[in-house]
């Protein structure tokens, strides 16, 4: 049974945010699906485990912002691998807050949805929490938005271990030849490092291999540990 066909459903990438109290958080989610039109629901799926799950439970409420077909990979990185748990997510990152109290994200988005929270229902390791929408603005009209396809083929990207989506792909063993110039993969995300192009927001110079970058480099995407890279 190949599991990648799922790949071939139409999916988006979007950021789900909600709130408990004083506190906000949000989250990369790609199942997100109008159900009704009148009146206009729409449904997005959770993982339990994750800490927008219980904001939401808690306040009733969730903003989706649809985010861009030209989303950096540090803006995906920071809410699709990070824990709102121990990290802020928000710190550096554009965004305002709905009247119900609830963070939309304006950095690299073409919209947003706010919605009342209707139902939920139980999807064994996900809720699906089916909202009603409230509020619903347009911000860049001239941007795509991002969908799943994109960001796998185009951006290379991965899915969390906590998306509806994720495929327990082991990173794949590759036959490799003695080169100087070795790539490294980050084995949490996805992210490989490539010696020819290094990182430049870090200060890792073209030219530069693996070995050669600082211990305490992180990876760029989703900030875990250089010993958490394997070479590839």
């Amino acid at each position: 049974m190949n599991l990648k066909t799922l790949h071939k459903i139409s999916y988006g990438l979007y950021i789900i945010s909600s709130k408990k109290d004083s506190k906000i958080n949000g989250q990369i989610a790609n199942t997100v699906f109008q159900i009704t039109s009148e009146p206009p629901t729409i449904a997005v799926s959770i993982n339990k485990q994750n800490l927008t799950h219980e904001f939401i439970q808690e306040s009733k409420i969730f903003t989706i912002s649809i985010i861009s077909q030209n989303t950096q990979m540090k803006l995906i990185g920071n809410f699709g691998f990070k824990s709102g748990r121990d990290f802020d997510k928000f710190s550096d990152v554009i965004y305002k807050i709905s009247k119900k109290g609830v963070p939309i994200i304006m950095e690299n988005s073409i919209g947003y949805l706010e919605c009342d929270l209707l139902e939920n229902i139980d999807a064994v390791t996900h809720t699906i929490f089916i909202g009603k929408i409230i509020n619903a603005e347009i911000i860049n009209e001239e941007d795509e938005p991002m969908t799943y396809d994109y960001y796998h083929k185009v951006i290379k990207g991965k899915a969390p271990k906590s998306a509806p989506t994720y495929i327990n792909d082991k990173i794949i063993e590759i036959k490799k030849e003695k080169k100087t110039m070795k790539k490294y993969q980050c084995s949490v995300c996805g992210y490989i490092y490539d010696p020819k192009v290094g990182d430049l927001d870090s200060g890792i110079e073209p030219g530069t291999p693996f070995e050669d970058i600082p211990d305490d480099w992180i990876c760029p995407v989703c900030g875990v540990n250089k010993d958490m890279f394997v070479e590839i």
